[in-house]
């Protein structure tokens, strides 16, 4: 996105702060009125999500999204354009029933914010589940798309960020379970036959919470591993699938939140690490195309002839093709550890000012995290947003800490094979 994510924080509160004072008693006027006139609401027929800017919650909502699919309802999502792709990891919503949003400008946000206000009530949504955490924008968006029946998180007594009366079913955002749980219980609200004070009442057992996998076209897997074993061969490094491992790297992490990196340096030690205790396997530092620069600083600093930059190598849909041909995945806490949740991929997910109690991969992952006394600094009361300029909880963890778990995921890729 063009526009800055403070930037972003900024206009949701500068502007949505005062937006939603104004809309919320025309919305709950419009709602009066319809309650007067128009029946009962059945239950939810064209159910509408809005997540706009994490890319990893498309995957991390997936098993609440297939439980609605499984109740009868049609999906529809709205997402920032830039953050599309994610959805169609799983292509559990139809590309035709996907809007999207272009945050690139200012001007693009308000053409696109109108334009889908009007294609929702001509689609007529019935249902719309708002998934983000107290996002002003969302917030009018879900109050002013036409939807009769309006879910999501409402910060009742709590001190948190408000955002106005727009939604008819209020659901108590729990912060000590994990974000898919509480993606389920809005689940509960929106099919719910009766109100409840607050929203959901119920037990979410961790076997619900299944995550499906991808369907990897043979010919795409073929393509990406042709791409591996080129560049493995133009950097006369020998390497043949099936007889060496192949071991990722994802050392960025998106601007969303910086302080979730671990330092170059130590991606740079730990490619190092991992080269001396399997020298025969092959490492691929991964990353975006805008991302090149940041992953060449890492393995030029590496000095390992094993390792090789790999940023922009695939496309977004090629991702779970590159995860089913490798054994194990080092990242960030960032959208790869729940990309690769979709594939059997093993992963080692590094969290700093996040905790993977509420945020950690479902897939076959370990996680890292220090666990210091002020971590996790972020959070939905504060627009994960830290006045920290130091991520000593980053820091604090080693490489040898790292090691010893890429081990652990490799002995266990080992012993599946």
């Amino acid at each position: 996105m063009s526009i800055s994510v403070n930037t972003m924080r900024a206009i949701d509160h500068w502007v949505g702060v005062p937006l939603c004072a104004l809309m919320s008693p025309v919305v709950a006027l419009i709602d009066f009125v319809k309650g007067i006139f128009t029946a009962n609401s059945k239950a939810p027929k064209k159910l509408l999500f809005i997540e706009l800017s994490e890319m990893g919650s498309a995957i991390l909502v997936d098993p609440a999204m297939r439980n609605a699919q499984a109740r009868g309802a049609e999906l529809f999502f709205l997402i920032f354009k830039s953050n599309q792709a994610s959805l169609t990891l799983l292509n559990t919503v139809k590309p035709e029933n996907i809007f999207t949003i272009d945050a690139s400008s200012l001007r693009t946000l308000l053409v696109d914010t109108i334009a889908f206000l009007i294609k929702a009530r001509m689609r007529g949504i019935d249902t719309v589940i708002d998934l983000e955490l107290f996002s002003r924008f969302t917030a009018l968006l879900t109050g002013l798309c036409g939807a009769r029946r309006r879910v999501g998180y409402h910060i009742f007594h709590g001190e948190g960020l408000w955002r106005g009366t727009m939604l008819t079913r209020k659901v108590h955002y729990n912060p000590h379970i994990h974000i898919t749980k509480n993606f389920f219980s809005l689940i509960h609200a929106a099919f719910a036959t009766e109100i409840e004070i607050p929203f959901s009442k119920i037990q979410i057992r961790d076997d619900e919470i299944q995550l499906a996998q991808a369907v990897i076209d043979p010919a795409v897997r073929n393509a990406v591993l042709e791409r591996i074993e080129s560049l493995a061969r133009n950097a006369d490094v020998p390497y043949r699938h099936g007889q060496q491992r192949l071991i990722l790297i994802n050392p960025n992490a998106s601007d969303l939140l910086p302080q979730r990196r671990w330092s170059q340096q130590r991606f740079s030690e730990l490619i190092r690490a991992a080269h001396a205790r399997w020298p025969a396997d092959l490492i691929l530092i991964t990353g975006s195309p805008a991302e090149f620069d940041y992953v060449e600083k890492v393995r030029r600093v590496a000095e390992v002839k094993a390792a090789i930059n790999f940023a922009g190598q695939v496309k977004f849909g090629e991702l779970p093709a590159l995860y089913s041909l490798s054994d194990v995945m080092v990242t960030n806490d960032s959208g790869p550890g729940h990309f690769s949740a979709v594939t059997p991929l093993r992963t080692v997910v590094l969290f700093g000012p996040e905790t993977p109690a509420l945020y950690g991969s479902i897939g076959n992952s370990i996680a890292i995290t220090a666990n210091l006394a002020c971590s996790p600094c972020v959070s939905a009361a504060n627009h994960r947003k830290t006045p920290c300029q130091n991520n000593v909880c980053m820091q604090a963890i080693t490489v040898a800490d790292v090691l010893a778990k890429v081990e652990v995921q490799l002995d266990a890729a080992d012993r599946a094979r």
